[in-house]
């Protein structure tokens, strides 16, 4: 089973540079059996909106993972219940729209897509370790990607390690900045810290640096816009034991918009 998992899509210059990348990315690392993408800042830098999500799947993405910024748009937490490919964090408290895990299926192939949040620096939201063991224990598939929307470093790799052997994959997002650190552990789990970006690098994690820098010099209130230059996606390439649900290998994805000629460029 191959998986492409897209980095966190900011706003229209991640929307532009999704459509104009994945078809290379298809054929230089496909072909695919599932298409994800983490979408909680796809409408413009802050959630998502119906738009966004159906431009979304006219481009081929099969689930869709999120984070924090999912409720940023009011019109998206109707979306949430009436989405089954759109996801929100399953450990977010009973009672909020949506849901946190999916089942994906390419002819016998199934994938179990589980979207998690941290809590250091983050919310009081409900523990990421336990509600991993409450679905795992009742999950039909060997398959299962999870992807750790979080700010710390440390956490994403306790849950990884936490989880080794028990599900195929673990990807951090949240952070924008892709880290180095891929690789398979010691009970066959693939893990990365952090998958990166898909959008405008010139600036900071995805939005304009003069509003940005203005923040810091200030701490006053400023507009974040997404940035529109430097277009680069960041994924990864994932290659699964579908009877096992052992991860084979991982492969970090970084392409590079050529702006100048509007061609496409392997950045690494």
């Amino acid at each position: 089973m191959r998986v492409l998992f897209i980095g966190d899509i900011v706003g229209r210059p991640g929307r532009r540079t999704l459509q104009k990348l994945l078809p290379k990315v298809r054929n230089t690392y496909g072909p695919f059996d599932f298409v994800i993408a983490n979408v909680e800042n796809s409408a413009g830098g802050f959630g998502i909106t119906q738009k966004v999500l159906d431009d979304l799947l006219a481009m081929g993405i099969d689930c869709m993972t999120s984070g924090n910024h999912i409720w940023d748009k009011k019109e998206g937490l109707s979306l949430l219940d009436s989405e089954p490919k759109l996801l929100r964090p399953a450990n977010y408290p009973p009672g909020c729209p949506g849901r946190g895990s999916a089942v994906l299926k390419c002819g016998e192939g199934r994938l179990l897509v589980l979207n998690l949040l941290g809590r250091t620096f983050m919310y009081d939201v409900d523990c990421p370790f336990r509600k991993a063991d409450e679905i795992l224990q009742e999950a039909s598939t060997t398959t299962v990607l999870v992807d750790i929307h979080a700010e710390a470093t440390s956490e994403k790799r306790a849950l990884a390690l936490y989880l080794d052997g028990r599900v195929s994959v673990v990807l951090g997002t949240h952070t924008h900045v892709a880290t180095a650190d891929e690789e398979i552990l010691d009970k066959g789990t693939a893990f990365i810290t952090d998958v990166g970006m898909t959008g405008g690098h010139a600036g900071v994690i995805g939005m304009r640096k003069e509003s940005v820098i203005s923040r810091f010099l200030t701490s006053m209130p400023a507009r974040f816009d997404a940035c529109n230059e430097d277009l680069r996606l960041n994924g990864v390439c994932l290659d699964i034991d579908a009877l096992t649900g052992k991860a084979l290998s991982i492969r970090r994805i970084s392409e590079k918009v050529d702006e100048k000629n509007d061609e496409l460029a392997t950045d690494s």
